[in-house]
């Protein structure tokens, strides 16, 4: 065997070793926070979120062999994502006509804090009224703060497509946003 070989041979050897220590306490350890805000940034409910990162890791639990997963942060991303798309799907959002109501009524000189509150919840629902395939990659890029190649091994799609999606939203959220405040005048 050539040397190359054999340090190949030592380096899946060490990769395969590692993968079958890894447990599910380590995926819990280095990744439940990055789930509880996938999970709540669907849902917008702690409580919820946190039986959302319950259910994900009771269904790596489940799975059994991680040693499989090439990327377990993208695994888990996934599966906490779809899990909370279901439950967000059962959660009736606020008309969006309210929440522009709420804003255009609110007096005179607001509080910076209230009104950043009033921004973050158009923005929000803003968002929800984009297309989900849209709706998807803008979560998981801005408030996930997660790559275009994670983006695209969670949705599983090509990393092409999930800039141009980046691309289609922003664009698509900058007209509704220019629209919403010229109601407001």
């Amino acid at each position: 065997m050539s040397w190359a070989g054999a340090a190949l041979r030592e380096h899946i050897l060490e990769f395969a070793t590692k993968a079958e220590s890894l447990t599910i306490d380590d995926l819990v350890r280095q990744h439940a926070q990055t789930v509880f805000r996938v999970a709540y940034s669907l849902v917008r409910n702690h409580a919820d979120a946190e039986d959302l990162v319950q259910e994900t890791f009771l269904r790596v639990m489940r799975h059994g062999r991680l040693d499989r997963i090439e990327n377990h942060k993208a695994w888990l991303v996934k599966i906490a994502w779809r899990l909370a798309l279901d439950r967000a799907k059962r959660i009736q959002p606020e008309p969006l006509d309210d929440v522009i109501e709420r804003v255009r009524s609110a007096e005179g000189d607001l509080e910076d804090a209230i009104a950043a509150k009033q921004r973050s919840e158009l923005l929000r629902h803003l968002l929800q009224t984009l297309p989900s395939d849209l709706r998807e990659v803008t979560v998981l890029s801005t408030v996930q703060e997660m790559t275009s190649a994670d983006i695209a091994a969670v949705v599983g799609i090509p990393e092409g497509s999930v800039r141009t999606r980046l691309m289609r939203a922003r664009q698509m959220l900058k007209q509704k946003l220019a629209a919403t405040l010229e109601k407001r005048k």
